[in-house]
């Protein structure tokens, strides 16, 4: 028996045609099919799917069905390249390196060629072919810095590495380092959104424009580990941002709060004009009344219920809180002190301030006195 043929939609019609003229002569369904060479049930096959056509309207029919066929694959091809690009999530593929790293993902999850996921990429086959170049000296160096300025601060995100690292003269462009940053999978702290108020009095109003303008001062509240707590009384310079004290100690009263603020005005040998601060019972006695009048400062008291007011300070009990407190554990009072003041001391020295263009504050007020010189 000979191999089974398969007719085109053409022969089919020119068969039919020709079966057609045979029945109208008189001969009988067997006999055309058996000169046809074909069965009856193909022959009632035919006549069901191609009744009534003529060989045009076949060719027709079978370019219409590799159009309906060819558009179908568009669109798979099409619902498959949003699969893949999806996949890739978000993020600029700026690099070769980056379109190398999204061809291979592409090609292992989706099981399509090369040709096509670097397409999709704009990757040039030649480029994804080539073996990638080993990292410079200089590259590995602060890759090494990174994470090791993320392990020693790990609230810290890449702006306050970059400016780190840019002072040890690691690196000039910001993009890199946030790059190798997110390359190198270190942790970023979540952003918190600021909100801005005014009030209507004066001090509220009032914005330092140099130091020693306005101090700002406010108590927080820590627990050692035997569930005793611990008060810090927390003084900054509004203008350089300089933390001038974060005294710790069981409790504050009035005059343990006066000797703070005299032992800071005789270390530095320099007073505020004004000391903002809330209306708490340890600031609104009056033995802090009298100091500030004895001293000649003004006291600027923000409304009940404002922290807001109060905004420089409360920023950096956010930064105490946020990289001090919830990062250590305190056995004894003595602990808690040595630490906090250590912890004083890199703040003002090391750590750059992002409202300080990446400056230390005391980087920032040793360059705001140098340039008062030059002017006077």
């Amino acid at each position: 028996m000979g191999t089974r043929r398969r007719h085109t939609p053409e022969q089919v019609i020119r068969k039919l045609r020709e079966g057609e003229k045979l029945i109208g002569q008189g001969s009988g369904l067997a006999e055309v099919c058996k000169q046809l060479e074909i069965s009856e049930p193909t022959w009632h096959r035919w006549v069901a799917q191609y009744g009534g056509m003529k060989a045009d309207d076949a060719k027709r029919l079978k370019e219409l069905e590799r159009e309906n066929a060819r558009l179908k694959k568009i669109v798979a091809d099409q619902l498959l390249d949003i699969d893949m690009l999806k996949e890739l999530k978000q993020g600029k593929l700026v690099s070769p390196d980056r379109r190398r790293r999204a061809v291979t993902v592409l090609r292992d999850r989706f099981r399509v060629s090369e040709r096509r996921a670097c397409r999709l990429v704009g990757q040039h086959r030649s480029a994804q072919r080539r073996p990638t170049r080993p990292a410079s000296d200089a590259d590995v160096v602060l890759r090494d810095r990174l994470r090791q300025i993320s392990a020693q601060n790990p609230r810290w995100g890449w702006r306050k590495a970059h400016a780190i690292a840019a002072r040890e003269g690691l690196v000039v462009n910001r993009k890199r380092t946030r790059r190798l940053w997110i390359e190198l999978g270190l942790k970023r702290p979540a952003g918190v959104r600021k909100k801005r108020r005014c009030g209507p009095a004066r001090h509220q109003r009032m914005r330092s424009q140099r130091p020693d303008q306005m101090w700002a001062l406010d108590f927080q509240v820590d627990v050692t580990v035997d569930g005793r707590q611990v008060r810090f009384l927390n003084v900054v310079d509004e203008y350089t941002r300089e933390a001038l004290a974060t005294r710790a100690a069981r409790s504050f009263t009035a005059d343990a709060t006066v000797a703070v603020l005299d032992r800071i005005v005789n270390e530095l040998g320099r007073r505020p004009q004004h000391v903002r601060m809330d209306n708490g019972p340890e600031l609104t006695a009056y033995a802090l009344v009298d100091w500030c009048r004895f001293a000649g400062v003004d006291p600027a008291y923000i409304d009940p219920g404002s922290p807001w007011q109060n905004g420089v300070c409360e920023s950096f009990n956010g930064r105490f809180r946020d990289e001090f407190l919830s990062c250590e554990q305190f056995n004894t009072l003595l602990e808690v002190q040595v630490l906090a003041e250590d912890w004083r001391i890199e703040y003002n020295t090391y750590r750059p301030h992002g409202s300080l263009d990446g400056l230390t504050p005391e980087a920032f007020r040793t360059a705001w006195i140098t340039n008062q010189n030059r002017l006077s």
